[in-house]
């Protein structure tokens, strides 16, 4: 009887409503999802993510380039990225990609010791570990490191340094 019990409670448990979240997130950023200064899409909708009572918002850093959708209660947070003003509205502008014709050579190579940077005022932290793939200045690769269970996805800087993607 309680295997049945607990089952029906786990069919009519409820969860956090996504598109109260796109409305919460259109009022803080000020503008509607895929207008410029607003979200870039709307937040997945197959996202199960359990009610949240009071859910905060608050920008991932003074560039306002993606809002901060966080729980504390259960505990969960998104990111969810903003779409950029155009430089025609007074922006800095969009740096450049460079074109994939023109590869950059790689400062880190399969197998190099790499190590993870990352921080802000008041605190850093970093971690060594070995590059599973070789990376071009700003390009992504996977990093061994020790005790994690699998690789730790880093951004290229220098020769044997990298950072987390999301920090400079």
């Amino acid at each position: 009887m309680i295997p049945l019990l607990l089952l029906a409670a786990a069919a009519t448990a409820s969860f956090q409503d996504i598109a109260a979240l796109d409305r919460a997130v259109a009022a803080f950023a000020g503008h509607a999802a895929g207008e410029e200064g607003g979200a870039q899409a709307g937040i997945d909708a197959r996202l199960r993510l359990r009610t949240c009572p009071t859910v905060a918002l608050s920008w991932r850093s003074e560039a306002h380039d993606a809002v901060i959708v966080a729980c504390s209660g259960p505990d969960w947070r998104l990111f969810v990225p903003v779409r950029r003003a155009s430089a025609a509205a007074g922006a800095a502008p969009a740096t450049p990609r460079p074109s994939p014709m023109a590869k950059a050579e790689p400062v880190i190579r399969r197998g190099d010791a790499v190590t993870i940077e990352a921080g802000s005022n008041g605190f850093a932290i970093s971690r060594d570990g070995v590059a599973i793939g070789d990376a071009a200045p700003g390009a992504r690769f996977g990093v061994r490191v020790d005790g994690a269970t699998a690789p730790v996805q880093a951004v290229a800087v220098a020769a044997g340094r990298a950072t987390l993607p999301g920090w400079q």
